[in-house]
């Protein structure tokens, strides 16, 4: 199989998903889109559910490659928070909330996918972050690890219901944005709210 061929495919689907949703776009359009064959297509991939579950692997494992980039170039936990702050707003200001809808209704496999990912990984991640920072000084001691842990990876989820912030009233980003600062907030010690002040201000002045 070619690594190109199918990466490009991938590509391809990512690109129109994030401009419509899942359930609008046909292969016809992928293949339109990218100027070859139906048949090229059905070549590496045997049909659309095949596709967006190769792309949701793919886009997750990026995911978790770039969260332990961030841990491990971080000086601390406020410095990772700060920095996985960043690298939400990259991708969440991309995403389109209907693709969440479509993978939900439309493609079981995928969704499960997704919801292994954010339970195996995602929730032991912030368990992890959120341990190191007690014992850093800058998170609560008194804080459950695994309840808030919890909470916060599901708001993410929530924050993408339209029938909550129906998509012509509400921007993605601002939504998570809004979320993920009243998390950050709620959790730190006094230490660590001047710590993450001092990073949000750099990070506001470099932007």
């Amino acid at each position: 199989m070619s690594n190109s061929q199918t990466d490009r495919i991938i590509q391809g689907g990512e690109d129109l998903f994030l401009q419509a949703g899942i359930k609008s776009v046909t292969m016809d359009d992928i293949a339109k889109h990218l100027g070859m064959s139906k048949k090229t297509i059905y070549h590496f991939f045997s049909d659309k559910n095949d596709l967006v579950m190769a792309l949701i692997k793919k886009k997750l494992q990026e995911d978790e490659d770039q969260i332990n980039a961030i841990i491990n170039s971080s000086a601390n936990v406020i410095e990772e928070m700060i920095n996985m702050m960043k690298c939400s707003e990259e991708i969440f200001g991309r995403i389109n909330p209907i693709v969440i809808h479509d993978l939900q209704k439309y493609h079981s496999d995928a969704w499960a996918e997704f919801l292994r990912f954010k339970s195996d990984v995602l929730v032991k991640k912030l368990e992890e972050l959120l341990t190191k920072g007690i014992n850093q000084g800058l998170i609560r001691p008194d804080i459950d690890v695994k309840i808030l842990a919890l909470m916060r990876v599901n708001q993410v989820e929530m924050g993408f219901n339209t029938s909550i912030f129906p998509v012509n009233r509400f921007n993605a980003w601002k939504v998570q944005y809004q979320m993920l600062e009243h998390f950050n907030y709620g959790i730190c010690t006094i230490k660590g709210h001047k710590l993450l002040d001092q990073y949000k201000n750099v990070h506001e002045q470099v932007n």
